[in-house]
């Protein structure tokens, strides 16, 4: 009995240059959950992340020599594309919000996991701390701890050197306990 393997992802990326569109339906059933929580993450704003998770998506099935396997893995470079997208969507956006409506990437209307994890009070005080802090804070503390990226694949998303990417994680978490400090007086005297 024999255990079919599934494909690498440069074995996918090699069908998807060749025009193979189930190769694209593997690659975005394998990444669009984690690229969509981290657009969210980034963002705060459910529509912004599925608009900017989308657009990632299409520049990767209409221009799939855009990602080089030379310089990274490939959710790596899904990754750095959200960024950038989610980085311009939020120049026009006057303060990105956490949106009411959280529904999944897809277009359905369940709640994903990261909405329900989110609806704790405890975990909707931790969101919204994250994102109160600097996008380049934020960037670091989501890819390295959230999404548990090694720091040089964070450092490739960002487009900086890892010793960069340590030291914003570094003052990102201490900008983090700082504000869930600042808060947490006041959780205590509304419980009393």
């Amino acid at each position: 009995m024999s255990v079919l393997a599934q494909p690498t992802d440069a074995e996918l990326h090699n069908r998807l240059m060749a025009g193979d569109e189930a190769a694209f339906t593997q690659v975005y059933r394998r990444h669009k959950d984690v690229v969509y929580r981290f657009a969210l993450m980034l963002c705060g704003a459910s529509g912004l992340a599925a608009d900017a998770t989308q657009e990632t998506f299409l520049l990767l099935i209409r221009e799939p020599a855009r990602f080089d396997p030379a310089r990274g893995a490939l959710s790596a470079f899904l990754l750095g594309v959200v960024r950038n997208l989610v980085r311009r969507g939020r120049d026009d956006l006057a303060v990105a919000a956490p949106d009411e409506d959280d529904s999944a990437p897809d277009g359905s209307h369940d709640p994903t996991p990261l909405a329900t994890l989110l609806a704790g009070e405890t975990l909707n005080s931790l969101h919204q701390a994250i994102l109160a802090l600097p996008f380049a804070y934020r960037e670091a503390l989501v890819l390295c701890d959230l999404q548990e990226l090694p720091y040089l694949d964070a450092a490739n998303v960002i487009g900086c050197p890892i010793g960069t990417v340590r030291s914003r994680l570094n003052r990102a978490r201490a900008r983090l306990a700082e504000l869930l400090a600042e808060h947490a007086p006041l959780r205590l005297e509304t419980t009393l």
